[in-house]
């Protein structure tokens, strides 16, 4: 108690003083988040970064060139809030959305006609998803144009194309979901092209659709990839990415 006691004292009389940067920053609790204390010096302004986990995605110093936005136009971050968004959107669809074969289509027609912003949420996610597999897909031509890709970023590349194939993967997955004429004939002509795989096409087929039929089977193992088991892949992968950025220097600049 006495420790809490001069310390509420001293931020008063800092602040009678004026001094309020040095109320603010100069307490316990300020340090128990930045322990290195306020960045007013270039010491300690680099502490703040090695020492943050969000700051530390990004590096002490980088190139002013890579700072234009047209060089990179902002492709990776926007790739990355559309994936938030998608995680949203999407966590909220789930409340609505039961995945059985005799309420699928009815719960996506209700999105529309019964819930109150049912189809702002479901446009929402949809147009989200397409998005992101357009600025993905531009990223990556960015990248390849910009000659980012080259040493010592080539492991990166291999990431960033591993996350242009989830990418796509999760837009083909949600398309079962509505459960409609369009969707099962889009998932039996994709099953039947990854069935001609050869030596294991039909081991592929029968894992991704459940059994011999499109059916109820399909329809769950889709929605548990499409909710769970991709998007967490997509994350950890997301977070390799970054963290690979981080450790090759940032963003690369200009050739």
């Amino acid at each position: 108690m006495d420790d809490v006691t001069n310390g509420l004292r001293l931020f008063v009389e800092d602040i009678k003083r004026g001094q309020i940067r040095r109320a603010l920053t100069d307490n316990r609790f300020f340090r128990a988040w930045f322990r290195h204390g306020y960045p007013s010096t270039p010491r300690n302004q680099a502490l703040m970064m090695f020492n943050n986990v969000f700051l530390h995605l990004h590096p002490v110093r980088i190139r002013r060139e890579s700072l234009r936005i047209t060089y990179t136009f902002c492709l990776g971050g926007l790739s990355f809030f559309l994936f938030l968004v998608l995680t949203v959107t999407g966590v909220l669809l789930m409340f609505y959305y039961r995945p059985a074969a005799n309420l699928a289509y009815q719960d996506m027609k209700d999105l529309e006609a019964v819930v109150t912003f049912g189809m702002l949420l479901r446009n929402l996610h949809r147009y989200s998803a397409h998005g992101m597999v357009i600025v993905v897909f531009l990223h990556m031509v960015r990248v390849f144009y910009t000659g980012a890709y080259r040493p010592p970023r080539e492991f990166n590349w291999g990431v960033g194309a591993i996350l242009l194939f989830l990418t796509f993967f999760l837009s083909f997955t949600g398309y079962l979901l509505p459960w409609d004429q369009l969707s099962i004939w889009a998932v039996t002509v994709g099953t039947n092209m990854a069935g001609a795989t050869p030596l294991i096409g039909d081991q592929v087929r029968f894992m991704l659709v459940g059994g011999y039929e499109i059916g109820e089977n399909t329809l769950i193992r889709w929605y548990v990839l499409h909710v769970i088991a991709l998007p967490l892949i997509t994350a950890t992968f997301m977070a390799v990415h970054f963290w690979r950025i981080r450790k090759d220097g940032g963003i690369s600049g200009p050739l």
